[in-house]
């Protein structure tokens, strides 16, 4: 009879370090001897990444694009080597392998690549050796002129997504991502202290959070779970603890419409001051911005008068530089009277399906910020969630207001039923 297969992902944080790689390694080691074959990917070691970022830095203010993904790949290559050393002393059979090796190939977009194809044969090849297979995550190979690979990174979380297409790609039983919480929360639990674990949760409620700055899970891996229908389990790696699963949820409409909040404090405003209010403005500001490869995110436009109107977006806050750098040419030949930039905001949102049909949830979160001091500067919705700029300053007064109006700390009814039918 065949094995299970089981994909399973580690963090940063949970190979930050040799005690914990050796950690990692006893809990991969556990679930082989239980009789399952196991695909492991692995992201960089603790701050590695961002260390190797800052250490390009320091040689020079502009790092080659191609250059800075060849030596990013290489702290999800250490991390690889050193689980699979680990599982060797523990007697495991296993091997490590780049993104590239594991038939991974992207587009050739460096930084932010997007996987375009997955070929597991040599996965499958080291499976049927026996091994367990330990993945690079976080990378791949893209196909360039006269034939050459070239390495490509996927963006920050990247690791995720090369476990979920992976699990599509191999078919396999589960797909497991391990990391420093215990699973998907109401809020961040580090900034809202009752903020509650969710047993179960949506692929689009899931995504929105995930869109919206909830860092548990990237979001072009839960688009890829999507498509391919790959079940999500998020679960800690530092404890033996029920984690939350992320799949199509056929209670989602028995559920509370709130299913839970979201932050980004990597955001800033900018606005446009009196720019001429014609056809062809909004173009002539985004379009470049978009070549640059800026993300726009929230626009307003107030009110034309006399001619002229206020045009404001938001862009990621280490985007701001650059944004405003691509811009400043742009406002002095569309006869604009300013260019005004504000880091210090953040975005909230609250996130649950359905919200589109419910009426009086959108007032609810106004005036819930209203009565807890907190001033609206943009707002922006979709049919999944509602999201308002505020100060960043107010970020956890409107988490904590919000938490506690739309009562997110109180278990589902739908979860406490089915935990009640199964106590009994």
């Amino acid at each position: 009879m065949d094995r299970p297969l089981v994909v399973q992902k580690f963090g940063g944080s949970s190979v930050a370090d040799a005690d914990r790689i050796r950690r990692v390694a006893r809990r991969i080691a556990r679930e082989r001897a239980a009789g399952c074959d196991l695909v492991v990917v692995v992201s960089a070691m603790g701050d590695t990444t961002d260390e190797l970022l800052a250490l390009a830095e320091a040689i020079t203010d502009e790092p080659d694009a191609r250059e800075l993904d060849m030596l990013l790949a290489t702290g999800e290559h250490q991390s690889a080597t050193l689980v699979s050393m680990a599982l060797h002393s523990l007697g495991a059979p296993a091997i490590s392998l780049t993104g590239a090796q594991a038939g991974i190939t992207t587009d050739g977009r460096y930084g932010r690549a997007r996987i375009a194809n997955v070929e597991p044969a040599r996965i499958r090849e080291e499976l049927h050796r026996g091994n367990i297979v330990i993945v690079a995550g976080f990378q791949g190979q893209s196909a360039v002129a006269a034939g050459q690979a070239e390495i490509t990174t996927l963006g920050r979380g990247g690791s995720d997504t090369t476990a979920v297409a992976l699990a599509a790609a191999l078919r396999a039983d589960r797909c497991q991502i391990f990391t420093d919480v215990r699973g998907i929360y109401t809020a961040d639990p580090r900034v809202v202290t009752t903020a509650r674990q969710l047993p179960v949760i949506g692929y689009e409620e899931m995504l929105e959070l995930a869109h919206q700055g909830a860092q548990v899970m990237q979001v072009r891996a839960v688009e890829l779970a999507w498509v391919n229908d790959v079940v999500i389990e998020v679960l800690s790696s530092f404890e033996d603890a029920p984690g939350t699963v992320i799949r199509e949820d056929p209670l989602v409409e028995q559920r509370n419409k709130v299913r839970g909040l979201a932050h980004d404090r990597n955001v800033a405003k900018v606005t446009v001051v009196a720019v001429p209010d014609r056809p062809g403005v909004a173009r002539t500001l985004f379009d470049p911005l978009a070549a640059a490869g800026i993300n726009v995110d929230m626009i307003v436009q107030n009110v034309g008068h006399g001619g002229a109107t206020d045009l404001s977006f938001t862009v990621p806050r280490v985007e701001l530089a650059r944004a405003k750098k691509v811009l400043d040419p742009i406002v002095r030949e569309l006869g604009a009277r300013e260019l005004t930039t504000d880091a210090s905001v953040a975005k909230v949102s609250i996130v649950g399906a359905g919200l589109h049909n419910a009426p009086g949830y959108a007032a609810r979160m106004f005036g819930t910020l209203a009565d807890a001091g907190v001033n609206i500067e943009m707002i922006s919705t979709s049919e999944v969630r509602i999201t308002c700029m505020i100060a960043e300053a107010e970020l956890s007064t409107a988490l904590d207001a919000l938490h506690g109006a739309f009562e997110l700390a109180k278990p589902d009814p739908v979860d406490a039923a089915a935990t009640g039918r199964a106590a009994g």
